[in-house]
């Protein structure tokens, strides 16, 4: 089977040029890589196309970050491009994943992922495991994620973290933060419950601050490594309509902006980008501007 990246020429993430085997590069900060697969979908798919509409619409995106005092670009950013995965067995595009992110993780301590579906962070964590061994998790959705199954399949977008629990990845933090909506079933929530993880729903902030939260959320963590997941649909479909499961009564984009930026000065050795899907963008690009510049205050904390 050919595992070779497969190596984008039409789009850049801002400034940042894409990885080069020929290139002896001394050091890699972060990388960026897409991970253009959807077929984790339970509902509308069209993430496999969010890789390449997030780079284009990062392209006004400026060198200086007023808010955080950052100039992110400073640091060396590699766009490592997409893999390229299997799109009709999932057991198969995960170990693809799980292969080419173990490559790129003996070149960059770093990385962000631009998806796809959630079903991304499960190989992902497989990778991250390898080399750092348990981290903490911190998942923005407005779902769960951990169910043992879906439809059948073990491997889905809506079963990457009990994935990630089952093989023992992830450490005592597990943080769920923005759930809402509607489940299968109240024995969800107390499965969850078991798994070990914490939840913070949306509507946590209507009685609490953003900053309580997230200093709770800190102090927990401390010094462990952490990986962030960030569901494009734990923000409101007015703010991010392009997305495969959408869910009403989400976080504004600032305020979303806000937490991400609340969490700097943690050791985030990992992200994710999941969900958008840019055909349900009603032709605006809103989504992926905003994945874009989520994209962009991760690299400017990590």
């Amino acid at each position: 089977m050919n595992m070779k990246l497969r190596y984008a020429n039409n789009f850049s993430f801002a400034k940042v040029p894409f990885y080069d085997e020929k290139i002896n590069y001394e050091k890699i900060d972060i990388g960026i890589i897409g991970i253009p697969f959807d077929s984790g979908c339970s509902y509308r798919s069209g993430s496999r196309f969010a890789p390449s509409s997030i780079r284009t619409n990062s392209c006004i995106l400026r060198e200086y970050n007023i808010k955080m005092d950052v100039y992110p670009f400073k640091k060396n950013i590699i766009d490592f491009a997409d893999i390229n995965v299997a799109p009709f067995n999932n057991v198969e595009a995960v170990e693809i994943m799980e292969v080419e992110l173990d490559n790129i993780l003996k070149k960059t301590d770093k990385y962000i992922i631009l998806g796809g579906d959630h079903t991304i962070s499960y190989p992902s964590l497989k990778a991250i495991n390898k080399k750092f061994g348990k981290v903490s998790i911190i998942h923005f959705d407005s779902h769960l994620d951990t169910f043992d199954d879906h439809f059948g399949s073990k491997i889905t977008h809506g079963t990457p973290f009990k994935r990630s629990v089952d093989e023992n990845l992830l450490n005592e933090n597990k943080f769920h933060i923005g759930l809402r909506g509607s489940t299968y079933s109240k024995e969800d929530l107390i499965n969850d419950k078991n798994l070990g993880f914490h939840i913070y729903p949306c509507d946590y902030i209507d009685n609490h601050s953003i900053s309580s939260m997230i200093n709770e959320i800190k102090e927990k963590i401390g010094d462990t490594k952490v990986y962030i997941s960030i569901d494009i649909d734990v923000i409101d479909p007015a703010y991010a309509p392009g997305t495969g499961t959408p869910e009403v009564g989400g976080f504004s984009s600032r305020e979303f902006i806000n937490i991400l930026r609340m969490l700097k000065g943690l050791d985030i050795v990992g992200a994710d980008i999941v969900e958008v899907s840019p055909s349900y963008d009603n032709n605006a690009n809103i989504t992926s501007l905003l994945a874009a510049s989520l994209c962009y205050e991760l690299l400017c904390i990590i």
